[in-house]
């Protein structure tokens, strides 16, 4: 007998996998060689930057993690959505205008490595490979998770394999990313934004009303949690601390900040700061109004039950399929699947990239426009091959390093672009060391130092971000201001940054006589390509 239910929720995502399909098709026909496949040519709208920066970000925590936390203990959840507003604004406001001039300027920087070698003038290249090598590392890691939470989501919304499952929604990603490359990626997380953003108002919209309206939702959920508005019980400084830290992850995010890098113009951040802090916060809100409206749902009506009793990260998808017709839930669904394809595809590019750009330019190879840009598809293929592998195991401890991954970032890289834009006497191994220990510390913290000493911060967990971030800080500068301080071509690059922000036009910067553009510089800019 057939069951209608599952087969108007099959439709409804059909329709959103040929929808992504068909954007990256239009993207492949606008993207001519590998300074397109990579970054877009620069020549990205502010709302389009901001849409798929946000949901490149969010992943299913926005509509999954975030309520089910919120449905089980309250507000006090809520400081992770805190420091993630806050610190997003604050990438946007400090790092996207000037991030944006000066990897233009930098011999046209097209990743975060390569920015880094060019900006400090790194004759040894060890700096561009290293940070080459986490981003290939660590987002393989995170494309493995996302390829496993497709599967997952099959196999718990339709019964079905989570094997064939993984392979859809992989398959589907991996198709319009290897095609479509930056622009692919990005216009697609645009359509995902506005499909997580639209299901996080009519979901929580749909169940007050069910519930009777606002008044009749409050009472519930008084009754339900009495504490659940307070932002203060429960918590403690290490915990509210650590739940803020995320914010500070933002800065050293490979996919989330290349959107800063392909802008049309520095003066297009504001604009996008606008945009992409509005939809973070009504997403935040949605995600807060779920949670209330499911408390709220399911102690009215009691032959209803919540899914996930555990964890309460079904509220979302519960509360679709009860209160929609099937097609309706079917895309709502589809928003989950949104916001976990739309960071596959971004991770998909930002490692590619690493692998083409930074690794094999890092060594001397260099490419041509049209062998950068089939050498960039070929380095996404490779990596979804390894990840889809990774990802055949859905219990694999290979999947747990995804937690630590926002922290290795933040911790190694966050710092580096920050003193990278804000301060000329940055140097090389100033910045390699930095990077090195920020790194080291955050995987020393967060899985090897052992549990009793946890004590020091009366048995919790202080986020690994928050030592790491700190090391890398501390050693950038110490290591700076002990070797030789950068070349005169560095500072004046600098300062002709710093002066053009005003305009938002780039200067034209020749590389000194005296510099080895050779050394692993040139590989980043169009001359040499």
């Amino acid at each position: 007998m057939m069951n209608w239910d599952v087969i108007w929720k099959l439709i409804a995502l059909a329709i959103y996998f040929l929808a992504m399909l068909a954007i990256g098709l239009h993207a492949y026909k606008k993207t001519d060689d590998g300074d397109d496949y990579m970054l877009g040519g620069r020549r990205l709208h502010p709302f389009t930057a901001a849409l798929s920066a946000g949901a490149a970000d969010m992943s299913g925590w926005l509509l999954m993690g975030l309520p089910g936390a919120l449905y089980m203990g309250g507000l006090v959840e809520a400081w992770i959505a805190v420091g993630l507003t806050v610190g997003a604004a604050l990438n946007w406001y400090f790092v996207a205008p000037r991030l944006r001039q000066y990897t233009q300027i930098a011999r046209n920087s097209l990743t975060v490595p390569s920015f880094f070698g060019n900006r400090l003038y790194d004759r040894t290249r060890l700096l561009r490979i290293a940070a080459g090598l986490v981003i290939l590392v660590f987002f393989t890691f995170y494309v493995s998770s996302g390829m496993a939470a497709g599967g997952k989501f099959f196999e718990s919304m339709f019964g079905g394999n989570y094997l064939t499952g993984m392979l859809i929604v992989a398959g589907v990603t991996v198709v319009y990313t290897l095609f479509g490359g930056f622009l692919g990626a990005t216009y697609t997380d645009v359509v995902q934004g506005l499909i997580m953003l639209v299901s996080l108002i009519a979901v929580p919209v749909a169940a007050i009303m069910a519930v009777g309206g606002p008044g009749e939702m409050l009472e519930s959920v008084r009754q339900v949690n009495a504490d659940f508005a307070s932002m203060t019980r429960g918590a403690t400084a290490v915990g509210v601390i650590s739940s803020l830290a995320w914010g500070l992850g933002y800065f050293g995010q490979p996919h989330i900040i290349v959107r800063f890098m392909a802008l049309r113009s520095s003066r297009d951040a504001r604009y996008g700061l606008g945009v992409g802090i509005t939809w973070m916060i009504l997403c935040v809100l949605g995600a807060v109004l779920t949670a209330m409206a499911g408390m709220a749902y399911f102690q009215q009506n009691g032959t209803e039950k919540l899914t996930d009793t555990t964890n309460g990260e079904s509220v979302f998808l519960d509360l679709s399929q009860i209160l929609f017709h099937p097609l309706i839930a079917g895309v709502l669904l589809a928003a989950v699947l949104a916001a976990i394809m739309s960071t596959i595809s971004s991770q998909l590019v930002v490692t590619s990239s690493a692998l083409v750009e930074d690794l094999l330019g890092g060594v001397g190879m260099e490419m041509g426009p049209i062998a950068k840009l089939w050498a960039g598809r070929i380095g996404v293929l490779v990596v979804s091959v390894i990840a889809g592998l990774l990802a055949l195991d859905p219990e694999s401890s290979v999947l747990g390093l995804v937690a630590f991954a926002w922290a290795g970032f933040g911790a190694a890289f966050g710092p580096i672009v920050i003193l990278s834009l804000y301060w000329r006497r940055l140097t090389a191994m100033g910045a390699l060391a930095g990077m090195v220990g920020g790194a080291v510390i955050s995987f020393w913290w967060g899985k090897a130092l052992p549990d009793e000493d946890w004590n020091l911060f009366g048995g919790e967990h202080l986020y690994e971000i928050v030592p790491g971030f700190l090391v890398c800080l501390i050693l950038a500068v110490l290591v700076s201001l002990v070797t030789p301080q950068p070349p005169r071509a560095a500072m004046d690059e600098y300062d002709d940054m710093v002066a053009s922000l005003a305009d938002g036009q780039t200067p034209v910067h020749e590389t000194a006589s005296g510099m080895d553009a050779g050394a692993g510089m040139a590989t980043g800019s169009s001359s040499a390509v």
